[in-house]
């Protein structure tokens, strides 16, 4: 890809405007998590139905994401990113006007598809971005991702709690994000395709080094859903906590991971990416020890916790090693996301069936066990390390690695 000159201070507006694409990404999913309670009430569905109906997002992330790599040669960054972003908002309307759970699985099956292409095209920009500036921004670039969730959810449980109807708040929500993020993809970088390059294949295996770094993410991803969507459960049926203090232990969670991700860059430019995912790591493992063995409500929260602080930068981490992984950056990620996009498919539903066939607990030893992985396994994100180049040079000498 090709790209005009950029000089710090653009590159600098760049990074801003690619970090309020996140956060607007990251709106939209809290603002349509907490009208799922009213989604399925209108679609007259089961919860079984609705459990299938919310396999559909990831699997049409997975199908979807592959092609965005073509998109972005087709179009070229930027305006892929502008029109894949409003794609994304705009899909927000059409979980709520669905009547039936044929048209839900549909809707959310586009919903799934269009988060899946933004979502592989702003960590591409991110990567772009972070070679540009020779320090760690894609931490705090996930950081945002999850305040702009945090803010989408607190605005959806404010709707709830009118009683408005999810499709006027969908509606209006997707109006002001999709002006937003319109507005913040002005100032990303424009990266063009050059005259003899050849376009991504529609539709190709990640390269083996995205399966290695999805690896990864993997064990990361495994631990973050099962530690959200069943961390209160565990504390209420296997140490009585109150429900109030089970709500409290997964806000606590989720606050910990976006805390740790918007510093956790700093962390990143000093001791590199290997050590600090093996540092996160232990405290991952730590904290699933202390869930395990814990005898008091106090004792698992401070386990969920350290839980958080241990994957939070795994994620970003992994699609930054991504983009630095090969000639292809946006085949890598678009690899990576889907093998994470897939853990956390599966590890509800996983933790699951394990707690029905022995118990709750047996469940949080395998997401231990796979903590334990990002001690193990670390050494995959090297790569990305030794490519970054020093703050101090100067942005012509920086090595053109543009997705």
């Amino acid at each position: 890809m090709s790209a005009v000159q950029y000089d710090q201070g653009q590159v600098r507006r760049a990074r801003y405007a690619v970090a309020a694409v996140f956060a607007v990404h990251g709106a939209v999913t809290g603002s349509f998590a907490t009208r799922v309670p009213w989604i399925q009430d209108h679609a007259s569905v089961s919860a079984g139905q609705l459990g299938l109906a919310l396999a559909f997002p990831a699997l049409g992330a997975s199908l979807a994401m592959p092609l965005a790599g073509s998109v972005s040669h087709r179009f070229g960054a930027r305006n892929a990113l502008r029109g894949l972003i409003a794609l994304w908002t705009l899909s927000l309307v059409l979980p709520a006007l669905a009547p039936n759970l044929a048209t839900l699985c549909l809707a959310l099956f586009v919903y799934g598809a269009t988060a899946g292409m933004a979502d592989v095209a702003m960590n591409a920009l991110g990567v772009e971005v972070e070679n540009r500036l020779g320090r760690s921004i894609m931490s705090g670039l996930h950081g945002l991702w999850s305040a702009g969730a945090l803010v989408g959810s607190a605005a959806g449980t404010l709707a709830a709690h009118l009683g408005s109807d999810a499709r006027v708040h969908h509606a209006l929500a997707a109006g002001v994000l999709t002006f937003l993020g319109l507005l913040a993809c002005r100032w990303v970088l424009d990266l063009q395709p050059t005259e003899d390059e050849e376009p991504p294949p529609r539709f190709a295996l990640p390269p083996r080094s995205a399966l290695l770094i999805g690896a990864v993410g993997f064990c990361a991803v495994f631990a973050e859903g099962a530690s959200l969507d069943w961390s209160a459960v565990y504390l209420r049926d296997q140490l009585e906590a109150s429900a109030g203090l089970a709500a409290a232990c997964t806000t606590g969670f989720t606050l910990t991971m976006a805390i740790a991700r918007i510093a956790g860059d700093r962390i990143v430019d000093r001791f590199g990416s290997v050590r600090t995912v093996r540092a996160g790591g232990v405290l991952a493992v730590l904290g699933g020890v202390l869930i395990v063995v814990a005898r008091n409500p106090a004792m698992a929260m401070s386990g969920f916790a350290l839980m958080g602080l241990g994957i939070a930068v795994v994620v970003p981490l992994c699609f930054a090693a991504a983009g630095r992984s090969g000639a292809n950056p946006s085949l890598a990620i678009a690899g990576v996301a889907t093998i994470t996009y897939t853990s956390g498919l599966i590890a509800p539903s996983a933790i699951g069936t394990i707690a029905q066939a022995t118990s709750l607990l047996v469940s949080f030893v395998l997401v231990t066990v796979l903590a334990s992985g990002l001690v193990a396994f670390a050494g995959v994100l090297r790569a990305g390390d030794r490519d970054r180049p020093k703050v101090s040079r100067p942005a012509a000498a920086v090595p053109d690695r543009r997705p």
